[in-house]
C-alpha cells in the first residue's frame, strides 16, 4: 500500500530516460537544466523506490540493468501519455504539427509560409521533416503529407497537386558546341537521380521516346533536393516534378530545356489525423491548404 501511495515522481522518470537516451548523467543534467547529483538523487529515487538498481556503472559508461529497462519502457509510456493528454486539453499551447518528406517543405512548402503567416499571424506551424521515401505519420503529429501513386477516395485525404515530370538543368549547362535542346542531346549529359529506383527518369524517358537507362551517364542521389541543387550547379540534367521546381525556375536558377510535362497519375496528398479536429487552429490551416490545392488545378 506505501508504494501505491508514494508513486515514483515525473522528475525522476524524466531523469532516467535522459540518462538512458544520453548515456550520460552530465549530459541529463544538462538537459535538464539540473545538477548532476540531482540527477544522481533522482536516480536513486527511483532504485530506492523499486529496490533494485537501474544502472551498472563502470568507470567509462553505464548501461541500464534489466530492471531498468523494465522501468525506462514504463516511464516512457507515462511521459508520452501525459503529452497526449496536454495536446488534447490545451491544444491551443502548441503549434499545429505537420510531417512530410524534406523535398517537399523545402520546395513547396517553405516559399508559401510567409503567405501563410500574413493570413494567420496568431497560428503556427510546426514542420516536422523526414528523408525516407515513405512518409510514415506520427502519433504527435496532426497531419502528414505524402506522395500517392495514384489519387485517394478517403475523404481524409486533401490532393494538393498532381505530379508532373520534367527535365531541369542549369541555364548554363549547354553551350553552342554542346547543346540541349531535344532527346539527342541529352544522351551528352549525366541524368541526376532523386531516388534509388530512378523511377521518374525511367517514366520520362520511355514517355518521351529515349534510349535505354542504360545508354546514359548517370548520379544518384537519395533525396530530390540534392539532385535538383545538384542541377543548380550543372552537373547534370535531373528529372522532377514541376511544382516542386517552380519556384527555382521562377528565381532563373533552373531551366526546363525541352518536353512537355509528363503527368504520371501520381498526387501530392495532406491527411488529416482524427486527434487534429481538437486543435484550435485545424479549421484555418485545412482552409488555407485547400486554398493551395485550388491554385494548382487553375
Amino acid at each position: 500500500m506505501d508504494k501505491i501511495r508514494h508513486v515514483p515522481s515525473l522528475q525522476a522518470m524524466q531523469a532516467l530516460v535522459e540518462v538512458a537516451d544520453s548515456g550520460s548523467f552530465t549530459q541529463a543534467a544538462h538537459k535538464l537544466c539540473l545538477t548532476q547529483s540531482a540527477v544522481s538523487r533522482q536516480i536513486q529515487q527511483l532504485e530506492s523506490h523499486f529496490g533494485v538498481p537501474m544502472f551498472v556503472r563502470s568507470s567509462r559508461s553505464i548501461r541500464l540493468t534489466s530492471e531498468g529497462e523494465q522501468v525506462l519502457a514504463s516511464a516512457r509510456d507515462i511521459l508520452e501519455q501525459l503529452k497526449a493528454l496536454e495536446d488534447r486539453l490545451s491544444p491551443q499551447k502548441r503549434p499545429f504539427r505537420i510531417r512530410m518528406h524534406v523535398s517537399l517543405a523545402v520546395r513547396w512548402l517553405l516559399p508559401k509560409l510567409s503567405d501563410f503567416y500574413r493570413s494567420h499571424p496568431d497560428v503556427s506551424l510546426s514542420i516536422e521533416t523526414v528523408a525516407t521515401e515513405i512518409v510514415e505519420p506520427a502519433s504527435d503529429s496532426d497531419a502528414y503529407i505524402l506522395y500517392l501513386p495514384e489519387p485517394s477516395s478517403d475523404p481524409a485525404c486533401l490532393t494538393l497537386f498532381e505530379e508532373a515530370l520534367v527535365p531541369v538543368c542549369a541555364p548554363g549547362l549547354a553551350s553552342a558546341t554542346q547543346p540541349l535542346a531535344s532527346m539527342e542531346d541529352l544522351v551528352r549529359f549525366p541524368l541526376l537521380h532523386r531516388s534509388a529506383d530512378q523511377q521518374a527518369w525511367i517514366e520520362w524517358l520511355a514517355a518521351n521516346d529515349g534510349k535505354p537507362l542504360g545508354d546514359y551517364r548517370h548520379i544518384p542521389f537519395n533525396l530530390d533536393e540534392l539532385a535538383l541543387d545538384a542541377a543548380a550547379r550543372g552537373l547534370g540534367v535531373a528529372v522532377t516534378d514541376l511544382t516542386l521546381a517552380q519556384e527555382s525556375i521562377d528565381r532563373g536558377v533552373l531551366v526546363v530545356p525541352f518536353g512537355d510535362p509528363l503527368k504520371t497519375r501520381g498526387v501530392y496528398s495532406l491527411y488529416l489525423q482524427p486527434s487534429a479536429a481538437s486543435h484550435p487552429a485545424c479549421a484555418q490551416v485545412m482552409q488555407w491548404f485547400a486554398g493551395q490545392a485550388e491554385q494548382n488545378t487553375d
